[in-house]
């Protein structure tokens, strides 16, 4: 028993020596990309709600479609391709894809809405959980060390 886990851990580690990590300049592109995809999703369908007055109005939330739409609608998205891709399509540019950081792979439904739930954790001390990232030995932010993830590259 203990010898089969002592394997298993020299099996990680040999892994870990073979990945690349996707650093912070990617990641930032990504999610430039990921929020401009995510804008051509949900700015049709808030206009086609509620017209041009959407975008000139002062009011902060025009109605409960605008809560679903700006908020709902892109953690759905955001996590159906974490689940079904390991990647959003930001990181598909760099072969990035997200994964268990202790066993390489794939995430689990939890880590994906602690990784989400760790967005706004990292996001809300001026950016400083992503900003980690450029620092970090396996460029893990907040939000992956909170989930256990890593972004890596894909083996071709």
């Amino acid at each position: 028993m203990e010898e089969t886990q002592q394997m298993t851990e020299q099996g990680i580690e040999q892994a870990e020596k073979s990945v690349t990590y996707i650093g912070f300049w990617k990641r930032v592109l990504s999610s430039i990309i990921d929020s401009l995809l995510l804008m051509l999703v949900t700015l049709p369908i808030l206009f086609a709600i509620y017209g041009i007055e959407y975008f000139t109005s002062e009011q902060p939330i025009q109605g409960w479609a605008d809560g679903v739409v700006n908020y709902v609608l892109p953690i759905a998205i955001v996590i159906f391709f974490w689940l079904r891709f390991a990647a959003t399509p930001g990181k598909m540019v760099w072969r990035g894809v997200i994964v268990d950081a202790r066993t390489l792979g794939p995430m689990s439904g939890m880590q994906c809405a602690l990784r989400y739930i760790g967005y706004i954790i990292s996001t809300v001390p001026l950016c400083l959980g992503f900003i980690w990232i450029a620092f970090d030995d396996k460029k893990q932010g907040w939000h992956d060390k909170i989930a256990r993830t890593v972004v890596i590259e894909r083996d071709e």
